[in-house]
């Protein structure tokens, strides 16, 4: 019984992945049709096309996520060592959630007279500033409660035993962190690559990422294609969330 439980549900999660590889191939699927009429390769290809800026998507969304996620990490991990030390450290943790307690699309349009004002309206590099606004919090968040007095009594003997600043970040705090700093990287990703409000509002529909992408197909009625962005917007994170687990599991076997 307990097999089969577990086959239903792998089921279920698989059924939406196999729906938009289908989809993405199909010839004239539509409802109340349960199977295509035809196959066909001519949606993938499109994807090396320039005509139509799906490869453009792919690469300005994977430029925006990488970037977003290695500066969030980043900033996130030097300044939440402050932040977690000082006597004001549950105001600060309150301050960052402030940002999620409403829809990122009202969040956008309070950031839009500043962005608009500063000219970053419809450029990449003001998506950029956006979501690192959005993102940048998420990683105070989670490393808050990474500086405890572990950490920071090891940091303090290799001080005693004559190391530098730079040798503990270096040799002590950075390896000893290595896990975390890959789990907000890979979360600070995903928040930065499915992410619609702030980009629709700030990009001013001139930043053309994945997911606008799959919005607009499906506005325009477009299935194959639809399906076929919801493929590219899907499957990479399930890559990168494997090799996340990998590392995990490599790290804590490491250390056992």
């Amino acid at each position: 019984m307990k097999k089969i439980v577990v086959f239903l549900l792998i089921l279920v999660f698989l059924s939406p992945f196999a729906y938009f590889i289908v989809a993405s191939v199909a010839v004239n699927y539509r409802f109340p049709l349960l199977w295509p009429e035809g196959w066909t390769m001519d949606n993938w290809q499109q994807i090396f096309r320039t005509n139509n800026g799906l490869f453009d998507s792919v690469f300005t969304s994977l430029l925006i996520s990488v970037v977003t996620a290695a500066v969030s990490t980043s900033a996130g991990f030097v300044i939440s060592k402050t932040l977690a030390y000082h006597t004001k450290r549950s105001l600060f943790n309150i301050l960052a959630y402030l940002p999620y307690s409403f829809s990122p699309v009202i969040y956008a349009y309070c950031l839009y007279f500043f962005f608009n004002k500063s000219q970053l309206s419809g450029h990449i590099v003001g998506v950029l500033l956006a979501q690192f606004i959005l993102t940048f919090p998420f990683s105070i968040i989670l490393f808050l409660n990474h500086w405890n007095t572990e950490l920071k009594a090891v940091e303090e003997l290799t001080y005693t035993l004559g190391g530098s600043v730079t040798q503990a970040w270096r040799r002590v705090i950075i390896p000893m962190s290595k896990s975390i700093l890959l789990l907000c990287f890979f979360q600070t990703f995903l928040i930065s690559w499915f992410e619609y409000g702030l980009t629709s509002v700030i990009g001013l529909g001139k930043v053309h990422t994945l997911t606008i992408k799959v919005y607009q197909y499906i506005g325009e009625s477009n299935l194959g294609f639809a399906a076929l962005a919801s493929c590219l917007l899907v499957f990479p994170p399930l890559i990168l969330l494997w090799f996340n687990r990998h590392f995990m599991l490599a790290n804590n076997n490491q250390y056992a």
